[in-house]
């Protein structure tokens, strides 16, 4: 079995080296009364980036300004080593102990939140808050400050893979596709670099945005974005084509997965016959709006069910599937499984448990939708 790496995080005290570091002291600023502290809890699989786009700002603020501006500790559920989801393991300094007041909790999601969301941590989450700490969640750690109750009725949002699960687990949350979102002390990111826009965030409000522009610098990161910024690439960088009637028509089938519009209804909103739009659709993407925008519906129905406990049929019905059997023989058909066999299970009721069976026995033609 090959062994797998421990890595120790620096603390935020400062080595003592011979020389110092070149960017050392380069940011003059009054030394504070104390420092900030924040308390990382790492779930089982955190996502590493996410992670490391948050605690690396916290350690260049530290050293441009010379300062011991910000502390931070790394927690897990029983104290003990967590491995995130490229296999690094991590040593952490805490347990679920209690922290001050005046503490941030981010928590460091990954693969899998749901099932790395214990009751112990979702009581912890909830114990912290109530005596004021300011709770958080990057990548998918959204969720289980959520999950926690931490994020009723706020602004927040999550990694854009894991929006439409969330959006079904918590309709009480008003998630945006924001890179981050700050409401009130309640601060989420969407993963990946997106930590690093938050922490920017926040250096800039503690200590100023020459200092947030400083470690920006040092992390080569030149483009700072704001809770204005979405997540994903615009439609024509997604799909590699700039035509302005093929993007609007994209976005509104993006927008509309419960209940699809006709190609007839789109070619007419975009100003073009049905032909037409037929036409563009094959020379950009090589398919049909039909297929494109089933693609796009069999997409989300398959991280609904990878994600959520949704049934079956909730799932076809919120992917606009009338039929929970053409919903099966569609996803079969793209897939290569069916929605049963994706989730590991026969059915959770009779009814789905006669549409497995229904499933395979049928192997007649397939729906024209995904035909054509």
């Amino acid at each position: 079995m090959k062994d797998v790496a421990k890595m120790r995080l620096p603390s935020s005290t400062p080595r003592t080296h011979s020389r110092p570091a070149p960017s050392q002291g380069t940011v003059r600023l009054t030394a504070p009364e104390r420092s900030r502290r924040y308390v990382f809890l790492l779930l089982d699989r955190f996502t590493m980036m996410a992670f490391a786009s948050a605690i690396e700002p916290l350690r260049l603020a530290n050293q441009v300004s010379g300062l011991k501006l910000y502390d931070w500790k790394l927690a897990s559920e029983d104290g003990q080593d967590v491995t995130c989801s490229n296999g690094t393991v991590l040593r952490v300094d805490m347990g679920l102990d209690e922290i001050s007041r005046d503490d941030t909790v981010l928590v460091c999601g990954g693969i899998d939140v749901a099932e790395a969301t214990t009751k112990p941590i979702l009581n912890w989450l909830r114990r912290e808050a109530r005596r004021g700490a300011a709770v958080g969640g990057v990548c998918t750690g959204a969720w289980a400050v959520a999950k926690a109750g931490l994020l009723e009725g706020k602004r927040a949002t999550i990694h854009w893979e894991n929006q439409d699960s969330f959006l079904e687990d918590f309709e009480g949350v008003k998630l945006t596709k924001s890179v981050f979102v700050i409401d009130g002390n309640r601060l989420t990111s969407a993963g990946g670099t997106a930590s690093i826009d938050l922490m920017l965030k926040q250096i800039a409000r503690d200590h100023g945005e020459g200092l947030a522009n400083t470690v920006a610098d040092q992390l080569i990161y030149n483009s700072i974005r704001t809770d204005q910024d979405t997540q994903r690439l615009s439609i024509p960088t997604r799909i590699g084509v700039r035509h302005p009637k093929l993007a609007q028509v994209i976005g509104r089938m993006e927008a509309n997965i419960e209940e699809p519009i006709s190609p007839a209804k789109l070619a007419e909103e975009v100003g073009m016959s049905t032909r037409q739009l037929e036409r563009l659709f094959r020379r950009y993407l090589n398919r049909s709006p039909k297929r494109y925008y089933m693609e796009i519906r069999l997409q989300k129905a398959r991280n609904l069910l990878m994600q959520t406990e949704m049934s079956v049929i909730n799932v076809a019905l919120a992917c606009g599937f009338a039929s929970p059997s053409h919903f099966s023989k569609c996803y079969r058909a793209h897939y290569q499984t069916t929605p049963y066999r994706e989730r590991g299970t026969s059915g959770g009721s009779e009814e789905e448990e006669a549409l497995a069976a229904l499933d395979a026995q049928d192997t007649g033609a397939l729906d024209d939708d995904l035909l054509d």
